[in-house]
């Protein structure tokens, strides 16, 4: 039985507070989400919750998301130095799109062209609840940018294209191949 495990995380930290984009492995985790197709479930993580969350992406016939290979996994390299994140069956949805059209897009615009739906809040906002201690919050929003994710792949696979909305002119669409 295929097994996606669609994941997103939250982190403790924002960039400014580390010294810069170039520290991603100094954000440090503060929450994750699974959603998988096996389970038909979420799942929330927190940091002492790692080492259960990186089994369930090994365990995945392939983990989905977006910007996990150049975000996510590098949030959670420290918590688990011998893994190869790079190396599990990932389908990076940011960098499939990026690929094709040659430049970097964000997760709102595409769902909001595409589904007609927005995120919820950002990840400056998710920071704050979570040194707030408004940890139900950053659960939250955690999960609906998973579903969010999930629906635009969904969309994508059953469509073979989603749309987006450029800085200037009307929304246009991108062919993808996430069969």
């Amino acid at each position: 039985m295929m097994n996606y495990v669609f994941f997103d995380l939250e982190t403790q930290n924002l960039f400014d507070d580390v010294g810069g984009r170039d520290h991603i492995d100094k954000l440090k985790f503060a929450c994750g989400v699974t959603y998988s197709t096996a389970k038909n479930d979420f799942i929330v993580y927190w940091e002492k919750d790692v080492p259960a969350l990186i089994e369930e992406l090994k365990s995945a016939t392939k983990v989905i998301g977006f910007n996990l290979l150049n975000f996510d996994y590098k949030v959670m390299q420290p918590y688990s130095p011998q893994t190869r994140f790079a190396s599990l069956p990932t389908l990076d949805l940011l960098l499939d799109l990026q690929r094709t059209l040659g430049f970097r897009i964000s997760l709102d615009n595409i769902a909001s062209a595409t589904l007609g739906t927005a995120k919820t809040a950002d990840g400056i906002q998710s920071v704050q609840w979570f040194r707030d201690g408004q940890l139900e919050k950053v659960a939250e929003y955690c999960k609906a940018d998973v579903d969010i994710t999930r629906q635009v792949f969904e969309f994508g696979r059953d469509n073979g294209l989603v749309y987006y909305k450029p800085k200037l002119g009307s929304k246009l669409k991108v062919s993808v191949k996430w069969k």
